[in-house]
């Protein structure tokens, strides 16, 4: 959540109406159960949208958890300006079935494409590939949805705080280039 507050923060300060949630969705009864945490956060995120109708964009921010054995968790860093960032992986879903409708997942696709491209060209290494896969994480329910993994559990919160500041300003291009 400490991305999340310093990103409110960042967009913010760059005059964004920000809505920060920082519910819990993958505790159930005071022990971690990852496998609804999407069912929960659909509820919470319904429930800020219907109270809030003007939200455009959706951000899920993780720390992704990558292991390169049993042991030994893996660490993505890439050092720009001079200081260690955590790398940072764009999730969307590009699928729309009967089962899991998500009819607007391209406009999301072009949203995560747009911050992807920016990404890549304004601070070199940052963004690990994007992954497309057939999930829809939420992000059927606005036509502005992305899922950002900054980093993974093994990196610094100084490395985190940098990429979230590098995200903050990719973002806001991002943002503005949408009102024109």
């Amino acid at each position: 959540m400490g991305i999340g507050n310093y990103l409110t923060e960042l967009l913010t300060a760059k005059g964004y109406n920000v809505i920060h949630d920082t519910s819990v969705y993958d505790l159930v009864d005071g022990k971690l159960d990852r496998s609804k945490a999407y069912t929960y956060a659909y509820d919470g995120i319904s429930k800020i949208l219907e109270e809030n109708p003007s939200v455009q964009v959706v951000l899920d921010i993780h720390r992704d958890a990558i292991n390169s054995n049993a042991t030994t968790k893996v660490k993505p860093t890439v050092t720009i300006n001079g200081r260690k960032a955590a790398q940072m992986m764009i999730i969307t879903g590009a699928v729309s079935t009967e089962a899991l409708p998500h009819p607007d997942w391209r406009e999301n696709l072009r949203l995560a494409l747009r911050l992807q491209q920016l990404g890549n060209t304004t601070y070199e290494g940052l963004m690990r590939p994007m992954t497309v896969g057939t999930a829809r994480y939420n992000a059927h329910l606005t036509n502005g949805s992305m899922l950002i993994e900054v980093g993974t559990e093994a990196n610094t919160l100084d490395e985190a705080k940098y990429s979230g500041q590098l995200l903050g300003e990719l973002l806001g291009k991002v943002l503005n280039s949408l009102k024109t």
